[in-house]
């Protein structure tokens, strides 16, 4: 039936049909705990693809399940056997902004932050602002009645909205809007057909049950499970925007939305409040509450181990104040002055108690910082730190994220809480919106080991925030993680008309089945099962396992943000789920299980996701766990490969030093070949090289030729501090310029440089392509030609990278990556004095530098400098070494640059110095953009020293 159904589709619709292994297998789960493989997939390009699509789906009998960003925590986004319809690639437009009516029409794919950008220029904004905002779509948002950290202020997503036009599994189309007097009901449900007797069925539910809904249906501002009946009491209008919002997508597929904007204060101010422990922030929240903050988000201690636990401390939490738990208080205002007033009476509040400490944040900048660390908690709380107790960290799920209870019962849900975790022998990190009462936490489940254990402690939990008046969820929904538990917080009673509700929307069933009604066990389909598989690479803190590394991967899906930072700059070109880090990890995860994509590492599917990896490393530092994609990509390729014969490219770049090494026998020949229009014309096809590409050209002669040379008219002062500068095989074969320069400005500072004592290479390209017996072998000899002690200074960012970062993964050489700097930082920690050298300037940063090294050192540096460094926010140039020169790339390559940094580029002012320290990215930019002239930092202190008067004598 498949090949039938995914034929009729195709016939039907304009946007794409996928029904291959690959689709499948990364629309199979979202960022829940469960993995449920569809049917096909189908991206709409418009509204009619979807009413054509759901036709199909209807004659075939088959289910239908609507996608927005994939984010959902509950398992709403995923369905076995189901077509899944994804929203956010064709249909993300904002359609209007009404700033007169401060309305706006979405579509359903539409992102969040896409809206908040178009409303901005009215001063306008939507209220409710998950932490997600930068990739989650107002469909999944309405689907799920998201909340955020201003909902204090400006409400849910279902109090924001005005009016939704949907469409029914049957076909039928109607827009549903707020609260509507007794006539305008009556007239809905007189009118004839299918609307008239939906309209009839739901009013006579409400009216049915009149005592029941207002009884038994919690009143507290965080209740997201359940249908929302309570909104069809006559007292309530009838409110069918609110009956239909947070339904999960079991009721009504949304075609669009006319949504609320609340106006966006001018100025904002932050009081940061520290207490004891995170108890004693939830005991004084009530107090605060009528001063009306913006917010009021916790987040305690172990939240910022966490945090310091994936990475380097950021600065900005020397801004919080004492304590173990944080509450986040913003205020807002027309002028600054208003905003800072009320964070000053806040502040005066928080102070009452006395063993609160308070912290007022006014700069935008550190407001930024502050609020990136709070927004990050779905993330980082996935990879617990060790305990007190010397317990080791390790993974933690969702299944009781987002709980709420009355904010007068928090402080006392928290201690409850904190008990049966005790007891139960697990370890979260709670945080969240406790000005509302809502209390995220993720635990270290033992999924694979022990899946009962989810189950009994999910039961012991429900209980206990029923016991306080609370809500199963408090913003994402149910789902497959709490549906199951419906029945402990309400009576049978409600259960039965929560099937009713479905059955006036959905009789057949079609739409997202198996969640709310008649849902699926909370502890089925998990998505963790695996083998282990022999590896080549160490996996330090996965446990030596592959399977525990791409299950860090837990589908927050920041690697779809298309808007700023490197990660994930083939998604940011394609669009393709399956060309995310999230996409590329849920397809080695099912390589590992063996179910879907069953040839292992031979797997045709997990290489044609692979290929569009740039390898820039970007996710290991920009996702939220350090999904490293680039490691597992080598991984791949060495197993893929092996005992095969490989790509062209493999032998042409990935042996790029040899060969560069063995041209320059004869660099005029060498040269001559690669310059000649038949010969160059050769060289690339027969390397796999995109014959769009120009082939570089060979120095006149290698940098430790010309090292030799200086060093003869410059002897060495023996009591200047050594230091060993590391001619990787780009600055040694391709472009000696960098080092040329590194030299004489290290000397002029008063340092004496070194070489190794014989070539030098960090297999980089050999790890790239997965030549990973190669790269050891290289990596050993290496090693040999290095002098103990001496602190080693890198300038090709990637070279410096692989040495800090890869090298430790092949070899149990933990010494040399410990001393190994770039220029930058070498430089920065010895505080060595700089001349002035005034002007504008603007820095592609490498990946590999961006990931692994830092640019904190270098932004001091060109600070000192005295130059006015703006630090391009332009992710990877797209030539990533290898990638943008191999045939079939060319295209994406040039898309990611054209992105953002030659636009920057172009739009420079006259004299604008452009730093680049990575071969790739001046590689890019020439060849491009002729105009431009990229710098490495070496050169640009020459410049500097040179302009002072400053020399080396």
């Amino acid at each position: 039936m498949a090949s039938d159904l995914a034929r009729a589709l195709a016939a039907a619709v304009r946007g794409e049909v996928r029904f291959n292994t690959a689709e499948r297998a990364v629309y199979g789960q979202d960022a829940s705990n469960y993995r449920q493989v569809p049917r096909g997939v189908v991206k709409p390009a418009d509204t009619d693809d979807v009413r054509a699509a759901l036709a199909v789906c209807r004659e075939f009998g088959v289910p239908v399940v609507a996608r927005g960003s994939g984010t959902s925590i509950g398992g709403q986004a995923i369905g076995p056997g189901a077509v899944v319809l994804d929203f956010r690639r064709h249909l993300g437009k904002v359609l209007a902004v009404d700033p007169e009516a401060r309305t706006a029409r979405v579509e359903p794919g539409t992102v969040l932050d896409e809206l908040q950008r178009a409303a901005r220029p009215f001063g306008l904004r939507f209220g409710p602002d998950p932490s997600t905002h930068s990739r989650c779509t107002l469909g999944g948002m309405i689907g799920n009645d998201a909340c955020g950290s201003h909902s204090l202020a400006w409400g849910r997503t279902s109090d924001n909205l005005h009016s939704l036009d949907l469409l029914l599994a049957d076909g039928t189309e109607l827009t549903v809007t707020g609260p509507l007097p007794p006539a305008e009901r009556a007239a809905l449900a007189a009118a004839p057909g299918r609307l008239g007797r939906l309209h009839r069925e739901l009013q006579a539910l409400a009216a049915d049950n009149l005592a029941l809904l207002r009884r038994a249906m919690p009143v507290l501002p965080r209740r997201g499970s359940g249908y929302p009946l309570d909104a069809l009491l006559p007292e309530r209008g009838h409110d069918l925007v609110r009956a239909v919002t947070g339904t999960e997508g079991t009721c009504a597929l949304l075609l669009g939305a006319t949504v609320r904007l609340v106006p966006e204060p001018p100025y904002r101010a932050l009081v940061v409040a520290g207490y004891p422990d995170e108890t004693a922030a939830a005991d004084a929240v009530p107090a605060l509450l009528p001063l009306e903050p913006l917010t009021c988000e916790g987040m305690a201690a172990d939240l910022v181990a966490a945090l310091l636990a994936a990475g380097p401390r950021p600065p900005v939490l020397d801004r919080l104040p004492g304590g173990a738990c944080w509450l986040f208080l913003e205020t807002g205002g027309a002028t600054a002055a208003e905003a800072t007033d009320r964070a000053h009476q806040l502040a005066d509040a928080v102070r009452r108690e006395r063993t609160a400490t308070v912290a007022l944040v006014t700069d935008p900048a550190e407001q930024r910082a502050l609020w990136s660390i709070r927004e990050a908690g779905a993330g980082i709380v996935t990879r617990l730190p060790p305990g007190p107790d010397g317990r080791p960290g390790g993974a933690a799920w969702p299944g009781w994220e987002d709980s709420a209870v009355p904010v007068e019962q928090l402080g006392s849900y928290l201690r409850q809480l904190r008990s049966l975790l005790k007891r139960r022998g697990l370890r979260g990190v709670p945080y969240g919106h406790f000005g509302e009462g809502c209390v995220h936490l993720r635990l270290d489940f033992p999924v694979r080991e022990r899946p009962q254990v989810m189950r009994e402690f999910l039961t012991e939990a429900a209980d206990l925030v029923v016991a306080h008046g609370g809500s199963l969820s408090g913003e994402h929904g149910d789902g497959q993680a709490r549906a199951e538990l419906l029945p402990r917080m309400f009576p049978p009673q409600v259960i039965d008309l929560f099937a009713r509700f479905k059955q006036i929307w959905d009789p057949d069933g079609l739409l997202n089945p198996g969640l709310l009604v008649a849902p699926r066990p909370l502890d089925a389909d998990l998505r963790f099962p695996g083998r282990e598989l022999p590896l080549t690479l160490a996996y330090p803190r996965d446990g030596g396992s592959l399977l525990n590394a791409v299950h860090r991967c837990v589908g927050v899906g920041k690697c779809v943000d298309t808007n700023s930072g490197v990660m994930c700059p083939s998604y940011m070109v394609t669009k393709e789920e399956r060309h995310s880090t999230r996409g590329r990890a849920r397809l080695l995860g099912e390589m590992l299980r063996g179910e879907l994509v069953t040839d292992g590492w031979r797997s045709p599917e997990v290489r044609e996701a692979l290929d569009l990896c740039l390898g820039c490393k970007g996710c290991a530092s920009d996702c939220p766990v350090q999904v490293d994609m680039a490691t597992y990509r080598s991984e791949f390729l060495y197993h893929h490969y092996r005992f095969r014969p490989r790509p062209a490219t493999h032998y042409s770049l990935g042996l790029l030093p040899l060969w560069l090494r063995l041209a320059h026998l004869a660099p005029c020949a060498a040269n001559a070949a690669l310059r000649g229009r038949f010969s160059g014309a050769l060289l690339k096809r027969l390397g796999g090289i995109d014959s769009r590409r120009a082939l570089p050209a060979l120095p006149e002669r290698r940098f430790s030729a010309w090292f030799r040379t200086y060093r003869a008219a410059h002897p060495a002062d023996p009591a200047a501090p050594a230091v060993l500068l590391w001619p990787d095989s780009m600055s040694e074969l391709l472009d000696p310029a960098p080092a040329v320069a590194a030299v004489q400005v290290l000397e002029r500072l008063g340092f004496r440089v070194q070489l190794p004592t014989g070539p030098v290479c960090c297999g980089l390209t050999l790890i790239a392509s997965g030549q990973l017996g190669a790269a050891r072998r290289v990596i050993r000899h290496t090693a040999r030609q290095l002098p103990p002690g001496l602190p080693v200074v890198g300038l090709e960012p990637s070279c410096t990278a692989t040495l800090r970062g890869d090298w430790p993964k092949l070899l149990d050489e933990p010494e040399l990556p410990s001393r190994v700097r770039s220029l930058a930082e070498f430089l920065d920690e010895r505080e060595v004095a700089l001349p002035q050298l005034t002007g504008a300037a603007m820095t592609q940063v490498h990946c590999h530098q961006h990931a692994v090294l830092g640019t904190a050192a270098d932004q001091r540096l060109t600070a000192r400098l005295g130059l006015t460094n703006r630090q391009l926010d332009a992710g990877c140039c797209g030539l990533a070494g290898a990638f943008g020169f191999e045939r079939g790339h060319y295209e994406v390559s040039v898309a990611a640059a054209e992105r953002a940094l030659l636009p920057a580029v172009r739009a420079a002012g006259p004299g604008t110095l452009l730093l680049a320290d990575g071969l790739s990215c001046r590689t890019q930019l020439t060849q491009l953009e002729p105009s431009a002239r990229p710098l490495h930092l070496a050169q640009v202190l020459l410049r500097a020293l040179e302009q002072s008067g400053q020399s080396s004598e």
